[in-house]
């Protein structure tokens, strides 16, 4: 079994309910801010949509409450590794909150890559590897935690995977167009 090194700077920070829900939070909404702008623009508006995009105000809604429920999930792991005994059930609760904090960082990176650079395919791949990064940290997270975490990811998960297939849609159905950039 392989030894993963997490910094105690970021077991604090979900150990903390305050924290571990503060975090997910503010990174969301210092990542979301920019987007106001872009959804009025013309670049945004001239994009062709998949079927089922809902709509633009759902947004502001359902990810504050996704970033609370990962937030509480980083926070229930945290607290299962501090009293496991299991060598394995402490290598998958390091593993899968080491990914819960890559997964986060992919999540802050998304937003930018998309409406701040318009990278629309970059930002395809971001968030494949976010949604398949986080599938795999709940599944890691699942058993060391009497599946407490999994109550709290499964619909982040499933938001993540009905993002990709938005994202892929996005990306399909305007490749190769020429857009209009916002001023």
């Amino acid at each position: 079994m392989f030894s993963l090194y997490l910094p105690n700077v970021l077991l604090t920070i979900a150990r903390n309910p305050i924290t571990a829900l503060g975090l997910p939070l503010a990174f969301g909404v210092l990542s979301g801010l920019p987007t106001a702008k872009v959804v009025r623009g013309p670049w945004y508006n001239n994009l062709f949509f998949p079927p089922g995009r809902p709509p633009r105000q759902v947004f502001p809604i359902v990810w504050p409450l996704l970033y609370l429920s990962m937030g509480y999930a980083s926070h229930l792991a945290v607290k299962s590794l501090e009293v496991s005994v299991s060598s394995s059930s402490r290598a998958s609760l390091t593993l899968g909150i080491a990914l819960y904090y890559a997964q986060l960082g992919m999540n802050f990176a998304w937003t930018p890559l998309f409406f701040g650079f318009k990278q629309v395919g970059i930002a395809l791949i971001d968030s494949i590897l976010m949604a398949g990064t986080t599938l795999y940290a709940a599944k890691l997270l699942d058993r060391p935690t009497g599946s407490q975490t999994t109550y709290f990811l499964v619909p982040y998960c499933g938001w993540l995977c009905f993002a990709v297939y938005l994202n892929a849609g996005i990306w399909w159905l305007n490749r190769g167009r020429r857009l209009e950039k916002d001023d």
